[in-house]
């Protein structure tokens, strides 16, 4: 049983489901938090039986970004409030949440409601972004006086384009599930079935697609914003020939042929 003060950890089917748990706050964000996220995605990424994570979170809200009393602290000069320590580093995928780039599973975030600030910046993380029908985001940051933060301006221009990155960061307004999805942003699933829906399609990756298939896509997915098309045809090319001495690529084959369930191994 793995323990954590503000998230719980559960893991079923094959699926690590990370959740954050302080509800009565929107799950605003912690030191702690950030500590316990990081700790408990490395279980995840170590541990064989997991093929797929989850981030979502407890109560009506996903993230609701900082915790507004450390915020309040800090905007008052207050010196006992100090930011973590963010090690220094030229590695893109070694930044204060970028690392989720590097975590050799998917990872799914389950945006059951309203996400906004640092939570956003996980959310732009992750692999999938599932988001509730009627749930809300904003990224908050221009009228906080602070900046775009976490790499957050990069991300949103990879992900949804220029004018719609400037658009939401600039202007810090509230943007629903629907429209969050006409950007490209996120996908929106049902509110009554939501929790369910997520877990069945994170459940469907661990069951019937292979972990190597997957640890290398998401390699692909990641390098490919800083590669040429050349670049990502050869890494592909020679990553197919190795696929062809594998266990799972003979599984892949075998499983199909003789019409029955596949039973990958990641190797």
């Amino acid at each position: 049983m793995v323990s954590a003060e503000q998230m719980k950890f559960e893991v079923s089917d094959g699926v690590a489901t990370i959740t954050f748990d302080r509800p009565d706050k929107m799950n605003a964000w912690t030191p702690v938090m950030e500590s316990e996220l990081r700790r408990l995605m490395a279980i995840a990424s170590e541990d064989d039986g997991v093929r797929a994570i989850v981030i979502t979170g407890a109560g009506r809200g996903f993230c609701a970004g900082a915790d507004m009393g450390r915020l309040s602290d800090a905007s008052s000069g207050n010196a006992t409030v100090a930011a973590p320590v963010v090690p220094i580093s030229d590695d893109d995928l070694a930044q204060r949440y970028s690392y989720l780039l590097a975590v050799p599973k998917p990872i799914i975030a389950g945006i059951n409601g309203a996400i906004a600030g640092v939570g956003l910046c996980i959310a732009l993380y992750c692999d999938l972004r599932f988001m509730a029908a009627g749930a809300k985001l904003t990224t908050s940051f221009a009228r906080r006086g602070l900046i775009a933060e976490h790499g957050s301006a990069w991300m949103l221009r990879q992900l949804i384009g220029p004018m719609n990155a400037a658009d939401l960061l600039l202007s810090g307004r509230v943007v629903e599930t629907a429209e969050a999805e006409r950007l490209g942003l996120v996908r929106m699933l049902p509110a009554d079935t939501f929790r369910e829906t997520v877990q069945q399609t994170a459940s469907d990756f661990a069951k019937l697609c292979s972990p190597r298939s997957m640890r290398i896509i998401k390699q692909q997915l990641t390098a490919a914003p800083r590669q040429t098309l050349a670049e990502a045809t050869q890494l592909a090319n020679s990553e197919v020939a190795i696929c062809r001495g594998t266990e799972d690529f003979k599984e892949g084959v075998a499983h199909f042929v003789e019409k029955r369930a596949p039973r990958f191994t990641g190797r």
